[in-house]
């Protein structure tokens, strides 16, 4: 599997001084925010969730569903091309990787067949951290 280079493409010094240390640790280490901490775990606010690295658009308000994983979770992406899924086989697990597909930062995981109640059976279980809601209206 080929990933296209990112549309934007900065170096470390460059990310540092655009994020804070929190930011950088999920966005350009592919950290994890703790669950149940970050800020639109819960909110029902309507709107578009941008990639807080670059501004890309990434998901929005209406497919966004309660999991109560403990992190943000979305059923589909705003566009198919926002985010690229690539293998991940850190913490000696098999999971898929959710990056933005403009900036490559990291976004969380998507997982599927659990279930849940949505058209597409999937969870993009995203964190907070990694995103910058806008308000509709």
């Amino acid at each position: 599997m080929t990933i296209p280079a990112p549309k934007l493409q900065l170096n470390d010094d460059e990310w540092r001084k655009r994020l804070t240390p929190e930011e950088y640790h999920v966005l350009r280490e592919a950290g994890t925010e703790r669950p149940f901490t970050g800020e639109y775990t819960d909110t029902k606010t309507e709107g578009i969730y941008e990639c807080r690295a670059c501004g890309a658009e990434l998901f929005r308000s209406t497919e966004k569903f309660e999991s109560h994983c403990g992190w943000p979770s979305f059923y589909d992406p705003a566009d198919s091309d926002a985010v690229i899924l690539r293998p991940d086989h850190s913490h000696g697990m098999i999971r898929t990787e959710v990056i933005c597909a403009n900036c490559h930062s990291h976004l969380g995981h998507v997982f599927e067949g659990e279930g849940y109640p949505t058209p597409t059976d999937k969870r993009y279980c995203i964190n907070s951290i990694s995103l910058r809601l806008v308000p509709k209206g």
